[in-house]
């Protein structure tokens, strides 16, 4: 059985590819992985699943429910982990007795989804090597609208032979793939997009707060800011969903604190300059002290009311 679909690698070059059907196994199903192992099955591909509770097989139909990530691995071709974080994804992977890639035969492809640290990523790598299995980490751009609609971003981190190979299945879950580099430079990259889209909501919060205070017509400054040039689609859609008090989770704020703790970690290793992300960290951690963890990151604007 096959299919066609379209993936970019790089910035420029837009290829069509054939599309095989490919044993895969799953491991986690949250927010984001149920959405985007749901495009591999409706894609016509393999599927075996794992997920800390046990998913409902009715939901499920046509998939293989497995009891641990051993087993979800054992025998696939390839194996993918979407899960919130490094021990998370320590545990899932490498667990001596449950772990996927104690299930995993040489030559199967290991995918990070995760958003986790590069140092993780890189760990991981070294671990796949040395069983002689494949990896890449290639967390993605996107949140729950993009997986649904097979829209999703992937940026991938490892040796140019395994993102040839990926690239069928990632096409299955979403629009382009950027190969970033080498291990660990995928699970780079997304920590400093996801440190720039937290830094510029933190600001437009703060900014709108500040207008709110002056007595200005919030509805009218956030449509004149949004036809400047200074004003990205990502900040333009923080701010309506400010404006409409629509703060149901996409990215939720306890995940942002993760992701700004991750990349301020890395400063601290490299003794790089960090002022800008450090200071819109605080204020994710002062959403968290909210309450406000389990909301959108916009969420972050009920701070300035």
């Amino acid at each position: 059985m096959r299919d066609r679909a379209l993936l970019m690698i790089g910035p420029t070059n837009l290829i069509r590819l054939d599309i095989c059907m490919t044993k895969i196994a799953f491991l986690g199903l949250g927010a984001m992985g149920s959405r985007m192992a749901r495009r591999l099955l409706d894609a016509g591909h393999e599927l075996t699943l794992w997920n800390r509770t046990a998913p409902d097989a009715a939901n499920w139909a046509g998939a293989r429910i497995a009891t641990t990530p051993r087993d979800a691995a054992s025998g696939a071709e390839v194996v993918i982990a979407m899960v919130r974080d490094d021990a998370a994804a320590a545990d899932v992977w490498l667990h001596s007795e449950s772990g996927a890639l104690a299930g995993m035969h040489a030559g199967t492809l290991a995918i990070e989804c995760s958003t986790v640290s590069a140092d993780w990523a890189r760990t991981l790598h070294a671990a796949c090597a040395a069983a002689g299995v494949e990896c890449l980490d290639a967390p993605v751009v996107g949140s729950r609208p993009q997986a649904e609609a097979c829209a999703l971003i992937f940026l991938v981190g490892g040796a140019e032979a395994p993102v040839g190979r990926a690239e069928p299945v990632l096409s299955a879950m979403g629009s382009a793939a950027h190969h970033c580099g080498g291990p660990g430079s995928g699970s780079a990259t997304k920590l400093l997009i996801n440190a720039l889209f937290g830094i510029q909501v933190t600001a437009i919060a703060e900014l709108l707060g500040l207008a709110a205070a002056q007595g200005l017509d919030l509805t009218r400054i956030a449509a004149i800011i949004g036809e400047t040039p200074v004003a990205s689609p990502a900040l333009k859609g923080a701010m309506g969903g400010m404006l409409a008090g629509a703060f149901a989770p996409m990215f939720p704020i306890d995940l942002v604190a993760k992701d700004f703790a991750l990349a301020h970690n890395v400063g601290l290793r490299l003794r790089a300059r960090t002022p800008m992300a450090d200071t819109a960290a605080t204020v994710f951690d002062d959403a968290l002290a909210a309450g406000l963890g389990f909301e959108n990151l916009t969420a972050v604007a009920k701070l300035y009311q």
